[in-house]
């Protein structure tokens, strides 16, 4: 589905990421791991297209992203962030909100919003507003928001990082259980390597603004491709 050829990405005039090459398969799950700083946002803002590569290309579907129509690519994307982002209305509107935006007709929302508040677990939550929700709850809703879309492509920036330890786990647990279920193209970022093996069918190093290694997540973790790598896969244990 994806394939990134001699990406380099520049912020302020300075290269912030070099990735000599990546190909994603449909239906993947790629966790992108590395410490803070390392460049693996800058990744998800370049697949959504919101950084343009200085040089190099990503295509999509087989078409470079400069030639797709900005509008009908960002309709086969969705992005969940950090911070949930909610809307203050309630937890059945702000899960309905892009299907909305889109024009979809009432049967399509209706069936769409019941079926992704069951699986995120917040069905029982459905006319609550999101100031009363908990940080999990919300992060449920923010989920819900994104799958009801049907993405080709799921783009995640450390969305369970602000959570505590118990509600991640559950989030960590329920999230793989739907990925392996619908099969949807995910890329999953995450400076945590044991959530990574968790989630990923592959896992990508960045660091220091470069893509270091690719493989499955034992492969990884037991065959570093450097002493970075290795420092890293260690320290995160």
């Amino acid at each position: 589905m994806i394939q990134i050829e001699n990406l380099l990405i520049q912020r302020n005039g300075r290269d912030v990421l070099r990735v000599d090459a990546l190909h994603i398969q449909r239906g993947e799950t790629l966790a992108v791991v590395g410490p803070n700083g390392a460049g693996k946002s800058t990744l998800l803002l370049a697949l959504a297209h919101l950084l343009k590569p200085a040089k190099g290309e990503i295509k999509f579907n087989d078409k470079n992203l400069k030639e797709w129509n900005e509008l009908e690519y960002r309709r086969k994307i969705a992005f969940v962030f950090q911070d949930p982002l909610l809307m203050d209305m309630t937890v059945e509107q702000n899960i309905a909100l892009g299907l909305k935006f889109r024009g979809a007709d009432k049967i399509h929302i209706e069936r769409q919003v019941g079926k992704w508040s069951k699986s995120m677990g917040v069905e029982a939550l459905r006319a609550r507003r999101a100031n009363q929700l908990s940080g999990g709850e919300a992060q449920r809703v923010s989920l819900a928001r994104a799958f009801v879309l049907e993405p080709e492509l799921l783009l995640m920036d450390e969305p369970f990082s602000a959570v505590d330890p118990q509600t991640r786990a559950q989030l960590l647990n329920d999230l793989s259980s739907v990925l392996a279920q619908e099969h949807r193209t995910t890329i999953f970022v995450t400076h945590n390597l044991k959530e990574a093996a968790q989630m990923g069918d592959r896992v990508a190093v960045v660091m220091n603004g470069a893509l270091k290694q690719i493989g499955a997540p034992n492969e990884v973790k037991e065959r570093p491709v450097d002493d970075a790598v290795k420092l890293f896969c260690e320290q995160m244990g």
